[in-house]
């Protein structure tokens, strides 16, 4: 199991250095991630919530940063194109994030878990589900498809397999701490707030940023 981001990069994007990537294409969210990739990671995070402010928010800033950031920024509710990949390496039967998906809800997983039931993460023409029955969850690849591949493995199994996830993406949060702060050093603190709830983990304590020394003349 892992977390991933459904990848879209704009053309011409320049406010900072992304990786190339595959339109749609899913990356692994770790803190093995090079400085391109979480550059692209994000990007996409950002460009996520990249809408017009509507009558209840400030205006855009005329800055393309600020601009760019503002949504991130300003919104209540925040989204990430992805979720959780499930890959059954023994049968090649690969469970993706549907359209209905997000980052941000990866602890619906839990509830499912302890409250079984179904979870739907899409609707036509692909629907990821999942269903727990007794001890045992089923991962179906599309519900629309009959005979679709599933995924079958035990609830002690997927509660060691989100443990992973979890693992994962708080790596992720503390290796963009740092880009973040290295690459928007003014902005670091809304930023990192912002994507720590994205990603429905505590912000990280942060330590002065040795920028911030440079910048005023002081060590510290």
């Amino acid at each position: 199991m892992q977390p991933v981001l459904e990848i879209n990069t704009p053309e011409g994007f320049g406010l900072w250095p992304v990786a190339a990537t595959e339109p749609f294409a899913f990356l692994p969210l770790n803190g093995e991630l090079s400085p391109a990739e979480v550059g692209t990671a994000m990007m996409r995070i950002v460009d996520c919530n990249d809408i017009e402010p509507d009558g209840d928010r400030p205006p855009r800033p005329t800055d393309p940063l600020e601009s760019f950031l503002h949504g991130l920024l300003t919104f209540d509710h925040l989204y990430a194109a992805g979720g959780l990949r499930v890959t059954d390496h023994s049968t090649g039967v690969t469970f993706l994030p549907g359209c209905c998906d997000g980052l941000e809800d990866w602890r619906d997983w839990h509830v499912f878990i302890d409250a079984g039931g179904l979870l739907g993460f899409g609707h036509e023409p692909v629907s990821p589900a999942a269903e727990r029955f007794g001890d045992t969850v089923r991962l179906t690849v599309n519900a629309e498809q009959t005979g679709s591949p599933v995924i079958e493995l035990p609830v002690t199994e997927l509660r060691h397999l989100l443990a992973g996830a979890e693992r994962d993406l708080t790596a992720f949060l503390t290796l963009t701490t740092d880009w973040v702060r290295q690459q928007m050093p003014e902005h670091s603190e809304p930023v990192i707030a912002a994507l720590a709830r994205v990603l429905d983990l505590p912000a990280p304590a942060l330590q002065p940023n040795p920028q911030d020394s440079r910048r005023d003349g002081r060590t510290r």
